[in-house]
This record gives C-alpha cells, structure tokens and sequence, in this order.
C-alpha cells in the first residue's frame, strides 16, 4: 500500500542591518516545528543578497532537520524499540 502525505513547508526571510534572518515552518497536521537560521555580512564583503538568503535559509533548514530527526528519534523511543547501538547521531549528512 502506498503512504504519501504532503506536508507545507513555509520560508520566511527578512534582512536587517546586515544581517539576513531565516524562519522555516513546517506542519505535518500534528506538530508544527519552526528552524531559525542567520547570516552575517562583513562590511568589507561585496553586496550579494543572495549569499545571505542561501546562508540564512539553508542554516534554518538545518535546524528544522534536526528537530524532525529528534522528534523522530523521540517517537521510536516512545514505542519501546530497542536502541540500534549507535552511541551518537552525526550532527550533519548522510549515516557512514
């Protein structure tokens, strides 16, 4: 049987005084999670907006990923599954 749900995914940007702010919302009809990411721009960088959506975006994206991973990891906890021997989750990319 196939499973597929969509869930809305909500990007909000706002840049300040140099600063580029990033918020991420994501609700899967039960549980609404928010990433927040930021990026900074040196004064004696060039002026490129972009650099700082993709920084402030792709930090708050991040975030929300690991909430997800530890809300996930949370639930399987809750169902009483055996731990699967790994003394600690990668802090980023793909299990080696």
């Amino acid at each position: 049987m196939l499973h597929m749900v969509e869930w809305k995914v909500r990007l909000y940007l706002s840049e300040n005084e140099g600063t580029t702010k990033a918020r991420v919302v994501v609700n899967t009809g039960t549980t609404t999670l928010t990433g927040h990411g930021a990026a900074h721009c040196n004064p004696a960088d060039a002026d490129v907006p972009e650099i700082g959506d993709e920084l402030a975006a792709g930090r708050a994206m991040h975030d929300l990923g690991q909430q997800l991973v530890g809300t996930a990891e949370r639930d399987i906890e809750g169902l009483g599954t055996p731990a699967t021997g790994r003394s600690a989750r990668p802090a980023a990319g793909w299990p080696v």
